[in-house]
């Protein structure tokens, strides 16, 4: 099954800076900075796979629009998978078997747009 070409308005936060140390008592842990809290929630609220729980392995078609060159495209595939994950767009990520992927650049208007295609 082929699932419509979804488009979620926004950059990606980079896989690298998602992540921030907090203390909890005398414990550290990784926390999720305020940005990528709100581009999952931004993301949640756009994608029209949510809850959909894509449970069979699955291609992803993949185009990122980039407000500039800087970001990598390799950390923006994780954050989608990330959020497909949380959204329950798809079970788990680990069951993605292929990824076509592509960066663009649109400073004006920063977005992804995908497809999914469940594999046999």
């Amino acid at each position: 099954m082929v699932y419509a070409k979804q488009t979620i308005y926004g950059q990606p936060p980079s896989k690298s800076n998602s992540y921030k140390i907090i203390k909890i008592g005398r414990i550290h842990k990784l926390g999720k900075t305020d940005a990528t809290k709100r581009y999952e929630q931004s993301f949640f609220m756009q994608c029209s796979l949510r809850r959909k729980m894509i449970s069979k392995r699955f291609k992803i078609t993949l185009d990122v629009y980039f407000s500039s060159d800087r970001p990598d495209l390799d950390n923006a595939e994780k954050i989608i998978l990330d959020c497909l994950q949380t959204c329950e767009a798809i079970k788990n990520d680990r069951l993605c078997s292929e990824i076509h992927a592509r960066k663009l650049i649109d400073k004006k208007n920063p977005r992804i747009e995908f497809t999914i295609e469940e594999l046999i």
